[in-house]
C-alpha cells in the first residue's frame, strides 16, 4: 500500500493483544497501537482534523501559522502536518514536560516556547498563553485542542469505527485516560451508538478531577502523578455530554509496574499514559471476570519519557524506585 503523503498515513492502526494480561485475566485486553501513527502518537488524529477543519473554514490560509498549547504530542502531530502542508507552527509547552518531547519539537522546526507549569485558572497557563499568542500572530489560528470539537470528531469518525470493525463489534468495555477528552468522548460516542451496552470507563491518574466528577458530580482532585498529557481539572468542550459509565484510578507505582511488565513480557515499550490505560484495563479485567473484550489506547512509546518514566534516578526522587 502506498500513501501519498504523511497525512494519508495517519490512522488505520492495529489492535494488539496484550498477551501477558489477557492470559492472566481471561479477558481479551487489546491496545490500539496509536504509537504507529507517523507522528508517533494518538494526537496525530486530532491534529489532522483540527488543521483540515481550519482549512475548510478558511481560517487557515496558505503560509499561515498554527499556534497551540500542548503537553507535547499534539504539538508534534501539528508540526509534522504543518511541515507537510507548508504552514508554520508555534508551540507553547510547560517546562515540566519531558526533554525528549521538547527536543523533538525543536528538531521538527517548531517555534517552541516554554512556560511555567501553572493551573488553567492562571493567565500564564500554557493554554491561555497559546490563545494570546495566536491572536497576536498575523495569519495564525489557535488549534485549541481542548475545546475544538474537530478533536472529538476525529475519534468519532476514525478511532471508534476502526475499533468496531477490527473487533467485529465484539467489544464490551472501552477504556481511556483523558487529556483534552477528544479520544475518550469521540470513541465512546461512536461505540455506544453501535451498542449502548458497551461500558465506557475513564482511566485516571491521581491529580485529575474527573474521577471525583464521575463518582460524585464534583470536580475535585487529590494527589499528583508523574504522567504527562493526561488528567483534567475542568469539563472541556470535547467532554461536554460525554458518555461515561465509570472511572477507575490507579497510582504511579501501579502504572510503572504495568509499563515494566508489558515491556518485559510483551515487548511493548510504552509511555506513561499507556501505563494508566493498560493498568486500569488490567484492574477492570480482574473485576469483571473472564470472557470480556476490553479495548484501550497505546498512546505513544516510552522513547519520549526515558529521562523520567524509565529513569531510576528520577523515579527515586519521587519515591517510586525501586518499584518492589
Amino acid at each position: 500500500m502506498i500513501k501519498k503523503s504523511f497525512v494519508e498515513a495517519i490512522g488505520g492502526t492495529p489492535l494488539i493483544r496484550i498477551n501477558s494480561l489477557s492470559n492472566e485475566t481471561g479477558c481479551e485486553i487489546l491496545g490500539k497501537a496509536e504509537f504507529m501513527n507517523p507522528g508517533g502518537s494518538v494526537k496525530d488524529r486530532a491534529a489532522l482534523y483540527i488543521i483540515q477543519e481550519a482549512e475548510k473554514s478558511g481560517s487557515l490560509k496558505p503560509g499561515g501559522t498554527v499556534v497551540e498549547g500542548t503537553a507535547g504530542n499534539t504539538g508534534i502531530g501539528l508540526t509534522h502536518i504543518c511541515n507537510a502542508k507548508g504552514y508554520k507552527s508555534v508551540i507553547i509547552i510547560p517546562e515540566t514536560q519531558s526533554k525528549e518531547k521538547i527536543d523533538t519539537l525543536r528538531t521538527l522546526g517548531a517555534d517552541v516556547r516554554l512556560v511555567p507549569a501553572v493551573p488553567y485558572s492562571n493567565p500564564e497557563n500554557y493554554v491561555r498563553v497559546s490563545e494570546r499568542v495566536a491572536k497576536e500572530t498575523p495569519n495564525a489560528i489557535w488549534a485549541n485542542q481542548f475545546d475544538n470539537l474537530a478533536n472529538k470528531l476525529a475519534h468519532f469518525e476514525t478511532t471508534g469505527p476502526e475499533i468496531w470493525e477490527d473487533t467485529e463489534g465484539k467489544v464490551d468495555i472501552w477504556i481511556s485516560a483523558i487529556g483534552t477528552g477528544g479520544t475518550f468522548a469521540g470513541t465512546s460516542a461512536f461505540l455506544k451508538q453501535k451498542n449502548p451496552k458497551i461500558q465506557s470507563i475513564i482511566a485516571e491518574p491521581f491529580g485529575s478531577a474527573l474521577y471525583s466528577y464521575v463518582k460524585t458530580g464534583e470536580l475535585k482532585s487529590e494527589g499528583s502523578s508523574i504522567t504527562e498529557g493526561i488528567g483534567q481539572g475542568r469539563i472541556t468542550k470535547n467532554l461536554e455530554g460525554m458518555l461515561v459509565d465509570d472511572a477507575v484510578r490507579i497510582d504511579d507505582r501501579q502504572c510503572l509496574k504495568i509499563l515494566h511488565r508489558i515491556l518485559k513480557e510483551d515487548g511493548l515499550f510504552m509511555g506513561g499514559s499507556v501505563g494508566i490505560n493498560v493498568g486500569v484495563a488490567y484492574e477492570v479485567a480482574k473485576r469483571v471476570g473472564p470472557g470480556k473484550t476490553i479495548v484501550t489506547i497505546l498512546c505513544d512509546t516510552g522513547a519520549k519519557y526515558q529521562s523520567k518514566v524509565f529513569n531510576p534516578e528520577f523515579l527515586a526522587t519521587k519515591g517510586l524506585w525501586p518499584l518492589d
